[in-house]
């Protein structure tokens, strides 16, 4: 890759798991009231065709790992997990009591946190409590996060037999000084071993997450993580550059010094690198940061130009509503979001109290769902229709000098009225999404909000 494209573009961008982005929202302007009027008309206007998708975040961890920018609780007292579990099941009836009648489930995620900090019997009863009031689609996908340390079989089996397919392990790396400088020690057998138990099981799509630009990290760091994947074969990956973000998550990530971190020409050598071995191993890259094998359902929706992305990454197929359930989740009504309260005293109370526990939202205009779209038609399929007939004349005008560049450095064509994002231009994709991102071309943030796109 070319160091001087890499020091041009190495600057502060989102990763576009929505638009507008979340520093962007008009909280001003949102009210709960508006939130649940645009949730009435989508799910009015979709369940019954494509169903909803459910995201459900279980916040708790033993440890604190301090790459990790989730909202999470640290602690060994397991006796949270059930009042947690009741909370979310309390949400969940106020969300089918709103919606009259019984949502039809096409999607579930569990995320944390540690969702394998609950104990199966736990799990079980949340979404034994979700699925008795709702329908399954027909081609229904339910996935969950599991830590290689605390995953049992019991895991594993109990969410099997609740229709579970989809398993991500979180790997990072399996260089010991790394993972002490994360606080994420964890050996391969252990990896191997619930990879294993996996697939013994029948779970048909195992992901592992590898996270490259880590504290002390090298490019032989790098290749010994993916020459050990290479003996568990998982059916994808996620290979993402970690976001070093400590001015917003706070002491989280302050375990190790910047100067601990690799510099960016490193990172991109680490994904160019990363890039080229998975591909000898058959991996096809999907979207952005993300790779799987050609039986995955994830290769098949990138084939089948049905890849969709939203607040839990990259998915098989679009929902227009999504439902966040626990402590900070976000929803989705594509006409708008919402989140839950991210103290989880304050969510508690609220749903105790009879309250839908949102805080904080924004409404999207006409122009937010013109810009949506094409970020996300770039995001999934790294092309977009592009011409005044698709924008308005002023957004015409405003994203096309900021695209120039890109076209001069060889990493887009726009052809016959489509923009297409070059071979070399993928590592760019956040960066040609901000040219389309016409809020901050509007209003340049004043201070830091986002990771470095390299």
């Amino acid at each position: 890759m070319n160091a001087s494209l890499v020091q041009k573009y190495n600057i502060p961008g989102p990763r576009y798991t929505s638009y507008p982005t979340v520093p962007y929202w008009e909280e001003h302007l949102f009210t709960t009231e508006k939130w649940l009027n645009s949730l009435q008309k989508s799910f009015a206007e979709s369940n019954t065709t494509e169903g909803i998708s459910i995201y459900i975040h279980l916040p708790f961890c033993e440890s604190l790992c301090t790459f990790c920018a989730c909202n999470k609780r640290i602690t060994v007292n397991h006796q949270v997990e059930h009042p947690y579990i009741q909370t979310v099941l309390q949400e969940w009836k106020l969300y089918t009591e709103f919606f009259g009648e019984k949502p039809v489930i096409k999607e579930l995620h569990l995320g944390g946190g540690t969702p394998t900090f609950f104990s199966p019997a736990h799990l079980r009863m949340l979404l034994e409590g979700i699925l008795s009031t709702a329908i399954l689609h027909s081609e229904y996908e339910f996935s969950f996060e599991g830590h290689p340390n605390n995953t049992s079989y019991e895991h594993l089996e109990t969410l099997y037999e609740l229709g579970f397919r989809r398993v991500s392990f979180g790997v990072q790396d399996y260089d010991e000084k790394v993972q002490k400088a994360i606080n994420r020690i964890q050996p391969f057998e252990n990896v191997e071993r619930v990879t294993n138990w996996s697939r013994e099981i029948g779970y048909t799509s195992i992901s592992h997450d590898l996270v490259f630009g880590l504290p002390f990290q090298t490019l032989d760091a790098v290749i010994h993580t993916i020459e050990k994947t290479k003996q568990l074969q998982p059916d994808r990956l996620a290979f993402y550059s970690y976001a070093h973000v400590p001015w917003i998550k706070g002491n989280g990530q302050r375990g190790f010094e910047d100067e601990d971190l690799p510099k960016a020409e490193e990172k991109r050598q680490f994904y160019e690198q990363g890039k080229a071995l998975l591909e000898t191993l058959h991996y096809n890259e999907i979207g952005m940061d993300h790779f799987a094998l050609e039986h995955d359902s994830m290769y098949k929706s990138m084939q089948q130009k049905t890849l969709h992305r939203n607040f839990m990454g990259y998915t098989s197929s679009k929902t227009q509503v999504m439902i966040g359930l626990g402590v900070s989740s976000i929803s989705d009504s594509w006409y708008a979001f919402a989140q839950n309260e991210k103290s989880l005293e304050v969510y508690e109370n609220k749903v105790h109290n009879g309250e839908f526990p949102v805080y904080r939202g924004h409404i999207l205009h006409e122009e937010d769902t013109q810009i949506r779209t094409h970020i996300l038609e770039l995001m999934c399929n790294l092309q977009t229709e592009f011409s005044e007939e698709k924008l308005s004349r002023e957004l015409y005008q405003l994203i096309t000098p900021k695209l120039q560049e890109f076209i001069e450095d060889d990493l887009i064509q726009i052809t016959q009225n489509t923009l297409y994002i070059q071979e070399a231009g993928r590592p760019f994709v956040r960066n040609i999404c901000m040219a389309f991102d016409v809020r901050m071309l509007r209003k340049e943030p004043e201070t830091r909000l986002f990771s470095m796109t390299m």
